[in-house]
């Protein structure tokens, strides 16, 4: 009779045990297959969502090239055309890394600040060009900053593809908080 013990390498398993499936009460679906119709019907949900974002900014906001080219800006501040496409890409970036995060593990802490990052993201525009106020746009878009920064951390844990789908968004965001303090410090 062999007896194996603790030391015994045949006694060690290598293989880790399977971890359980996380399943959606509400649906059924094991989280991480999410699929077919309901899929793509939230892809287009998370894209309204951030379209809706896209046109809160520019509600009742006209001119803001004429205001910005008439601020006093930093020598490393962009051309105003610039604008319009990096926040077109990076906000189909923004939608699909909600999408994938929300297809990999349902609604999670992630997602809720996914939202409050959204809401912080509206409010910026109006603040900055249609009221003006520089120094309140600047504390929204270091609270962006912030909440942008949390929702990449928590992505990561959950779905390293959404949170890396954030990151350009990320730094796009850092730099325009640099350059909305310049700005606030210049004029």
């Amino acid at each position: 009779m062999i007896v194996l013990g603790p030391g015994d390498p045949a006694a060690t398993s290598t293989k880790r045990p399977a971890r359980a499936a996380c399943v959606d009460r509400v649906h059924g679906v094991t989280h991480g297959e999410r699929r077919g119709a309901r899929s793509w019907l939230a892809l287009l949900g998370f894209g309204l969502a951030v379209a809706a974002v896209a046109a809160v900014g520019g509600l009742g906001v006209s001119g803001t090239a004429a205001e910005y080219q008439s601020l006093v800006t930093p020598p490393w501040a962009p051309p105003s055309w610039l604008f319009g496409p990096v926040w077109t890409v990076l906000y189909i970036m923004i939608a699909v890394a909600g999408w994938v995060a929300w297809r990999r593990a349902g609604w999670t802490a992630g997602l809720t600040w996914y939202v409050v990052q959204l809401v912080l993201n509206a409010a910026w525009t109006p603040l900055f060009f249609g009221a003006g106020w520089y120094v309140a746009a600047l504390v929204d878009i270091v609270a962006l900053w912030f909440a942008l920064s949390v929702t990449v951390a928590l992505f990561w844990r959950t779905s390293r593809l959404a949170a890396l789908l954030l990151v350009p968004y990320w730094a796009w965001v850092a730099y325009a908080t640099a350059l909305t303090a310049a700005i606030v410090a210049l004029n």
